[in-house]
């Protein structure tokens, strides 16, 4: 017997008393709680009442269950808790003015693009979100509304990316876009829109 064994059960750590309980077998056991119940418990939005907690306890499905949507909502946490938290980016022309027409353009800190494709009657205008940028997930997940402003504060573009990280929409100014962005300082920013 080595120490652990002779101090009884108290000895016995956290791990190996929650591996016993949720290895229990119980004959015709299911399901017993709701997971939004198991949640409200959670979030602190509603206790447990006493025969709920018996459940609980009596169910290894049920607390098996209550494990794991304990450890997707830590997880879920820690992921919110490591991630960027995102309010704009700036950028500026710094091609020569040389002649040639304006392609491309990106933001300071590499996570924008914003791309020019030439057309028979002007210009279409994409917003692209490089996938490495640290908030990508966050944005790719909540979709707000966004906005390229130029140096004078005109919106080039407004809406909210789509699947592919993207938005886009036609050049509105009688312009190219490089004279354009030179008018006003050759800066532009991509930022939330306002509510």
């Amino acid at each position: 017997m080595n120490a652990k064994t002779q101090q009884g059960p108290k000895a016995v750590d956290g791990k190996l008393r929650e591996r016993l309980l949720l290895a229990r077998a119980v004959d015709g056991d299911r399901l017993m709680l709701a997971d939004a119940t198991m949640l409200a418990a959670l979030d602190g939005s509603r206790a447990l009442t006493m025969n709920e907690r018996r459940a609980l306890a009596q169910s290894p499905l049920t607390l098996r269950r209550f494990r794991h949507l304990t450890l997707e909502r830590r997880r879920g946490a820690a992921a919110a808790a490591n991630e960027v938290a995102w309010h704009g980016s700036g950028g500026m022309l710094r091609a020569a003015a040389d002649g040639a027409a304006l392609e491309q353009l990106g933001t300071d800190d590499g996570c924008w693009s914003l791309h020019f494709l030439a057309q028979a009657d002007g210009w279409q205008i994409i917003l692209k979100l490089a996938a490495v940028a640290p908030f990508a997930a966050r944005l790719m997940r909540e979709r707000p509304l966004l906005r390229v402003v130029d140096g004078g504060g005109a919106v080039i573009l407004q809406g909210r990316l789509d699947g592919d990280g993207e938005c886009e929409c036609r050049w509105a100014f009688d312009t190219a876009p490089a004279s354009h962005f030179h008018m006003y300082g050759a800066v532009f920013a991509v930022e939330l829109a306002p509510a």
